[in-house]
């Protein structure tokens, strides 16, 4: 049974300039279209569905009253992008998102001349607007030719530091400049902070659906001349708050907030900024995360991540697991740490159900903190909380501690204090691609002075890290584990905590010795299968540290074996290069040994699944098998990897 939607309006658009000859009413019944057809095609592929339907309105209006891809328009995040490229060109492919070989679930500026920015990190977007702007004005080349510069951004982003150190910029430069608030009142998860109760009182005063009377009316006030209508739409709506607004204490000229789903208001607002507008500009629109389909409407996030699902209920269609997923089962170790010392507290940045933190906030309200999208901040935060005698364990996806670093390098690693990081999402991670995958940790946290950095090989091993994070005190700790599910190894009633630095055997044989980091240890066991149906019975250790190293395991094993060969699931500069250096200094390669690394290669994996992703990354145990039957110098495999 097919899901297409009836779709006439939307059928007749090519690109942004098919919105151009429509009346407003067209355009009210096109957003209703393109709802239609972004709930339709993510119901086939799964993907971000919430953050986009919140939008629906807001793209049709800007595209049709902005010229792209001459006029910039940069999606923070860009979760919500799905109906900003069914109308520019790629309806067609929509049912590729976030497969192997299709569209990019994010803005990705060599997919599309209509994409100016790349995003999948949140609060940028008003940043690199504001670096097209400065570009316009100082006779920057695009191929697409330069206009106006218009960040979109959600009230959760805006939470963000960087948001608020591009704005303080560009009311500084006074250039023209859009930004949209789009203000759903929530980010990923419901907002939390300061700026969230002051976006709430800017139209608190009245009760809603009186205010939308009221803005409504304001913007009637918008015509030509624009100064005469806006200062009285203006003098109107503060009318409805106290003083001024925060935006307009930083510069720019504030327009709102307005109904974010009636077109009758967005597009005279647009026009009328368009057409007159001359310095920093911000519009505050109104809207609700999954609107107009109810499945995702009455979900707590609002729809925000969805894997296929039911059209007709928007039940999600996942498949039966045997085996608990990684984030489950450190959550629920920590709960249990959690009953047995008041100490433990837990911290993350907008992502509690995403870590699992969310169990622990049910059961620990007091000691559970959701900081919102501010790394930076949870790190610091974490790094007090050390200082003042609590045992802080910040969780959070590998990719997003990045945006954290420089406060792990000074504020945790310089004091040794003792934060425990759980790095979620760690190694490729599928189809939300390059910019969630959690490559570089390993080569990041190792390389700073008394950290100590674990990986879990399954489960049960993410349960003995959680233990050992919990009991130690003596400068930070990491330990990294994957997306999905666990290995379905036999879960031990406790976690035991591990004697730093120092791994196991996992099986014992000749010539070569494969030394594995991290969850790939299920694919070097299948690769040893291959290998004994060739006379090799590889020996098998799994390091369990990056740091400190198992320097009498690894000693053991290069003067043991004919060849070494590590394997991880992170960047060049990690595990292996700690272990080639602690070879070197013990003058081990003078002997002849042959080692060889394995890590992901030095490029950025497009969307796939994670098999596929590994396969690409030659990371799988072909792979593995290969490179051992190189080393060793027999005729190699089907692979031209090794």
């Amino acid at each position: 049974m097919s899901t297409r939607p009836e779709t006439p309006l939307l059928d007749q658009i090519d690109s942004p300039a098919d919105l151009k000859p429509l009346s407003d009413g067209q355009l009210t019944q096109l957003a209703h279209e393109l709802r239609a057809e972004t709930i339709a095609a993510v119901s086939e592929t799964g993907g971000h569905l919430g953050a986009g339907l919140g939008v629906v309105e807001v793209t049709v209006a800007l595209h049709a009253v902005f010229e792209a891809p001459r006029d910039k328009i940069i999606w923070d995040v860009s979760h919500q992008s799905y109906p900003h490229k069914i109308l520019t060109g790629r309806r067609d492919r929509m049912r590729t998102l976030r497969q192997k070989g299709g569209l990019s679930g994010f803005t990705k500026r060599s997919e599309s001349p209509y994409d100016p920015f790349g995003a999948a990190h949140s609060s940028t977007s008003i940043s690199s607007a504001l670096g097209f702007a400065v570009a316009r004005d100082l006779g920057g080349a695009s191929p697409t030719g330069h206009g106006d510069a218009i960040a979109v951004i959600g009230d959760g982003a805006m939470s963000a530091g960087m948001a608020f150190e591009a704005l303080n910029h560009a009311g500084h430069l006074k250039k023209r400049l859009i930004v949209i608030l789009n203000d759903n009142e929530m980010s990923i998860a419901p907002p939390v902070g300061a700026l969230s109760s002051y976006l709430s009182r800017l139209y608190a005063g009245a009760p809603f659906q009186e205010f939308k009377a009221a803005a409504k009316g304001a913007v009637s006030l918008l015509p030509p001349p624009f100064q005469e209508g806006a200062k009285r739409a203006k003098d109107m709506l503060k009318g409805l708050t106290v003083g001024g607004t925060l935006f307009e204490e930083l510069g720019f000229s504030y327009i709102g907030p307005i109904d974010g789903h009636d077109m009758d208001q967005l597009l005279p607002v647009l026009r009328t900024v368009q057409a007159r507008a001359t310095g920093p500009t911000l519009i505050h629109v109104i809207t609700k995360k999954g609107k107009g389909y109810a499945p995702a409407e009455t979900r707590r996030d609002g729809g925000h991540a969805t894997a296929k699902f039911d059209l007709a209920t928007g039940e999600q269609k996942k498949a039966a697991s045997n085996a608990p997923s990684y984030t489950r089962v450190f959550a629920e170790a920590l709960l249990d740490h959690a009953g047995q010392d008041d100490k433990i507290c837990a911290i993350t940045a907008a992502m509690p159900d995403g870590t699992g933190l969310d169990l622990f906030d049910k059961r620990y309200p007091s000691r559970c903190f959701d900081v919102g999208i501010a790394e930076q901040h949870a790190v610091t935060f974490a790094a007090g909380l050390a200082a003042g005698g609590m045992k802080p364990f910040c969780a959070l996806y590998s990719t997003f501690l990045q945006r954290g670093y420089d406060q792990v390098v000074h504020d945790v690693a310089i004091q040794r204090l003792p934060v425990r990081f759980a790095i979620d999402r760690a190694g490729l991670v599928g189809a939300d691609g390059p910019t969630h995958a959690g490559a570089f940790d390993v080569a990041y946290l190792a390389n700073l002075p008394g950290f100590t950095v674990m990986a879990a090989a399954d489960e049960a091993e993410l349960k003995h890290m959680v233990a050992t994070a919990v009991a130690h005190d003596d400068g930070p700790i990491a330990f990294r584990y994957p997306r999905g599910e666990g290995e379905g190894v036999e879960m031990p009633a406790q976690g035991k905590v591990l004697q730093l630095g120092k791994g196991r055997m996992i099986q014992t044989g000749g010539r070569v010795a494969l030394l594995s980091f991290g969850t790939r240890l299920g694919e070097v066991m299948k690769a040893s299968e291959g290998l004994r149906a060739r006379g090799i019975t590889p020996t098998v250790a799994d390091a369990r540290f990056a740091k400190p190293l198992d320097a009498e395991l690894i000693l053991d094993l290069a003067a043991n074996h004919e060849a070494l060969i590590t394997i991880e699931e992170g960047a060049i500069g990690g595990f292996g290069s700690h272990v080639a250096q602690l070879l070197a200094e013990h003058g081990v390669f003078d002997h002849g040994l042959k080692y060889r690394s394995m890590v992901l290669p030095d490029i950025f994996i497009d969307q796939a699944s994670p098999d596929d992703m590994y396969s690409v990354a030659g990371l799988n145990a072909v792979d593995i098998e290969a490179k051992v039957l190189d080393t060793l110098g027999i005729a190699r495999l089907g692979s031209q990897r090794a």
